[in-house]
């Protein structure tokens, strides 16, 4: 799990062992995240939350996205214009399907989360197509209690 969660600048995120992985996800969580799952869309968690908060990896709790760039792609899954830290996410060319596409991997958890796409709102014009099972949605009003304080300044 997350060795450390703080509100501090310090805080380090890990991927979990194998054993820890398969006690800690759902079976779906599983298929997503480690087999490079899609769950299926307006079916999932986080489709059409509209809370104010934070979405970190299910697998290492890392930062990935605030709800203030989440957006309505009309796709059925979470889709976000923007990462919280950039150098949080990691892209990986994905030649599955007979297509390219982007691949959106977490850093620290190495999670499959989703694709990218350049078809987007502005300013970024870019769309993470994100899978709801690859994420933990923390609410606004409870980022302190759970370690997260210092991403309460994305919502002033």
């Amino acid at each position: 799990m997350n060795s450390e969660k703080s509100s501090s600048k310090t805080t380090t995120y890990q991927r979990p062992s194998e054993d820890e992985l398969r006690d800690k996800l759902t079976e779906l969580q599983y298929q997503v995240t480690q087999q490079e799952g899609t769950e299926r869309p307006f079916q999932n968690a986080f489709w059409d939350e509209k809370r104010e908060g934070l979405y970190v990896d299910i697998v290492s709790g890392e930062p990935l996205f605030c709800s203030r760039d989440k957006f309505d792609s009309g796709t059925g899954w979470p889709s976000f214009s923007r990462p919280v830290e950039p150098t949080r996410i990691v892209e990986r060319t994905d030649r599955k399907l007979f297509m390219e596409r982007t691949e959106v991997r977490s850093r620290e958890g190495d999670s499959h989360l989703g694709h990218l796409f350049a078809d987007g709102p502005a300013p970024t014009g870019l769309r993470y197509c994100i899978n709801s099972a690859s994420l933990r949605f923390i609410p606004r009003e409870s980022l302190e209690e759970e370690g997260y304080g210092d991403y309460l300044k994305l919502f002033e």
